[in-house]
């Protein structure tokens, strides 16, 4: 059912705004999308699906331990890239409270006087009950944000093999090692040499324990079986708190850019990313045996790469009521 005159307007409204990097239009557009009421589905679906192609800049995600350093890294980032004349989106993915449910360290504790940027807009989000380190709703939000910034980052709770679904929702993924964190077969039994596409050692006056870190990560990088055998990870050391390294680490991320558009993974990439974005939506609505009510194992990949101009959310939408109707059937 498409939207009515009054909601185009709105979203159309909200689109035009989110272009010009407005933050007014951004944060209406992020509470839309947070808002599940079915009366608002349409509404939200629409909003999304205007955002297709209109990518001003690449997403970054920001991972690693608790007490890596991320948010302090985030912060140098963002001060560097405003120095660049680059606007910045940023979404960070929050521990939840358990009383209210929303995020917990919330916007003021993130970053220090980048936040304050007006070339600058920060949004928290709560992980809620999502085990992948992300909330449910970073996914469309990103999509919303690219629009509006020449950067967009996403920094996510912690770090773990559940986590590595940050990968299909970025462009290029910073993995923030702090040192001594552990040994090469550390590294390689919780996955984490298989997904990001830069690491930077942080802390890196803490001297030769910097240093051994990342060479155990240099090692480990012959190792690890990753899907991109054309592209080799850099491993960087710097200081998030001392501004080391900084400006190699956003040449570095610009490199990966610039590898991906030449290269064609960066596409490939996204559409992988989407499909795979679509298969969770409908596992997590519909489960297991949900999915199973779908007409193969590749009807997912052939009715997104088909329907381009659609959002993710649409997609599963529309896939959830071919679940709905087999399954429907079967129970009759």
């Amino acid at each position: 059912m498409p939207p009515n005159e009054q909601d185009s307007t709105l979203v159309k409204r909200l689109r035009d705004g989110i272009a010009t990097g407005d933050p007014g239009a951004v944060s209406e557009a992020l509470n839309r999308i947070d808002d599940d009421r079915p009366e608002n589905r349409e509404t939200v679906l629409a909003l999304l699906d205007s955002a297709i192609g209109h990518d001003r800049g690449p997403r970054i995600g920001i991972t690693g331990a608790p007490g890596s350093g991320k948010s302090t890294l985030l912060d140098a980032l963002v001060g560097v890239l405003r120095d660049r004349g680059r606007s910045v989106g940023i979404l960070a993915v929050d521990p939840s409270s358990q009383k209210t449910g929303g995020a917990l360290l919330g916007d003021r504790m993130r970053l220090g006087s980048a936040a304050r940027d007006s070339g600058v807009f920060l949004r928290s989000l709560a992980a809620r009950d999502q085990l992948g380190g992300l909330s449910e709703i970073t996914g469309p939000s990103l999509d919303l944000m690219q629009a509006g910034f020449d950067q967009v980052f996403v920094e996510t709770v912690g770090v773990g093999q559940s986590e590595a679904s940050v990968i299909d929702l970025v462009d290029t993924l910073v993995f923030v090692a702090q040192p001594a964190a552990g040994d090469l077969i550390q590294f390689m039994k919780a996955g984490i040499l298989e997904w990001p596409d830069i690491f930077f050692v942080n802390k890196s006056d803490l001297g030769k324990i910097a240093t051994r870190t990342a060479t155990e990560l240099l090692a480990g990088l012959d190792l690890a079986g990753r899907g991109d055998t054309e592209y080799k990870p850099q491993v960087l050391c710097g200081s998030a708190k001392h501004g080391l390294e900084i400006e190699t680490l956003i040449d570095a991320i610009d490199a990966h850019q610039q590898y991906l558009k030449s290269s064609g993974q960066g596409e490939v990439r996204r559409a992988q990313g989407r499909v795979a974005r679509v298969r969770s939506l409908l596992a997590t609505n519909y489960g297991r045996h949900g999915l199973s009510q779908l007409t193969g194992p590749l009807e997912i990949e052939t009715y997104v790469g088909a329907r381009p101009e659609s959002s993710a959310e649409r997609l599963s939408d529309e896939l959830g009521r071919e679940v709905e109707a087999a399954l429907g059937r079967k129970a009759k």
